[in-house]
């Protein structure tokens, strides 16, 4: 193994990665863990998830050959907080490690995921949604990624809350239900039997939605974007409105001769069928805007930003070999 090691983080909301890699973009090792986002997790659990995931990455390394590190993290400013950024610190060092860790918006380890260009556009959409202009590896303008209260329109929280809301008003209008529909109250009322009164049945999937957290809605993103490869028309029609509503946010942020990295659970999936990000494409491609690559891996880009950090002979080349095996989603769904 090459002494000259880096490491990569991607820390969201959902879960934790770590990635060990040398300069020369070959994988040496790979770490999971929870939820370790500083914003949305208690900032001491967050930094112990950091390193629950740096202990699996470095398994029978010597952390004293790591020579940079960079983690992308949602939730990124919690870190200016020098309470929060003091736990991520001590997370680091207890795990041996002497290089400094910087600190990355998790969008821009996603943008480097998708190309070692300096510049450009980005589209993320998971469970929240944002657009974002690249100039210099860094954002320069961003729209939208406000959250779901305020926000994340096409997300996969939308996708989800718009379809809860289409089984709520079927039932309200007493129209008979199929398919997405029903998939989604069948889950609501926890394969309860409906009755016989569609109001009384409505009643019951509102308090179902009411008793769990609001971002929980963006579970049933997967069950939509199902529905809508098996050719459910309700489904079909929220697909290609998040599509649309998706297209319309990062257009504006695209320039000639600059890629377009699309990131995120609902884009980097598979692009062959009617999923969001085949349509996404589709939008782009119409507009002019060609050069369209997806960044699925945020642990490569962090990786990609630290080995610029340690400095490498060929950083294209490191690139395209940290990111040639990058893990990608298969369903299109976050």
């Amino acid at each position: 193994m090459s002494g000259d090691l880096v490491l990569g983080l991607d820390l969201g909301g959902t879960g934790c990665r770590a990635l060990l890699a040398d300069t020369t973009g070959q994988r040496h090792g790979e770490g999971y863990a929870g939820p370790a986002n500083p914003c949305s997790s208690p900032p001491g659990v967050a930094a112990a998830t950091l390193g629950d995931a740096l202990a699996g990455a470095l398994a029978g390394t010597d952390p004293d050959a790591v020579l940079a590190g960079v983690a992308g993290i949602a939730g990124y400013a919690a870190l200016s907080d020098p309470g929060t950024r003091g736990l991520f610190d001590l997370a680091w060092a207890r795990a041996g490690l002497r290089c400094p860790m910087r600190v990355r918006p998790d969008c821009e380890a996603a943008f480097a995921a998708g190309t070692p260009g300096a510049a450009g556009a980005l589209l993320v959409a998971g469970t929240g949604s944002m657009a974002a202009a690249i100039e210099a590896r860094r954002v320069a303008t961003r729209t939208g990624g406000h959250g779901w209260l305020l926000g994340d329109e096409g997300s996969g929280f939308w996708l989800g809350r718009e379809a809860v809301r289409a089984a709520l008003g079927a039932l309200q209008r007493r129209h008979p239900t199929a398919g997405l529909l029903d998939d989604v109250l069948d889950d609501l009322l926890a394969g309860a039997a409906r009755d016989r009164d569609p109001l009384v049945t409505l009643d019951a999937a509102t308090a179902a939605v009411y008793r769990q957290a609001p971002i929980r809605l963006a579970g049933y993103a997967p069950l939509v974007c199902g529905a809508a490869a098996r050719g459910d028309p309700v489904a079909d029609g929220l697909v290609a409105r998040a599509a649309t509503l998706l297209a319309d946010a990062v257009l504006p942020l695209c320039r000639p001769g600059l890629p377009v990295v699309l990131a995120g659970g609902l884009l980097t999936g598979d692009l062959t069928g009617g999923t969001v990000g085949a349509r996404v494409r589709q939008h782009l491609t119409a507009e002019g805007t060609t050069d369209v690559v997806t960044g699925p891996d945020a642990a490569a880009g962090a990786a990609w930003l630290a080995i610029l950090d340690a400095g490498t002979a060929d950083p294209v080349a490191a690139h395209d070999r940290l990111t040639r095996g990058r893990p990608e989603s298969t369903n299109g769904c976050p």
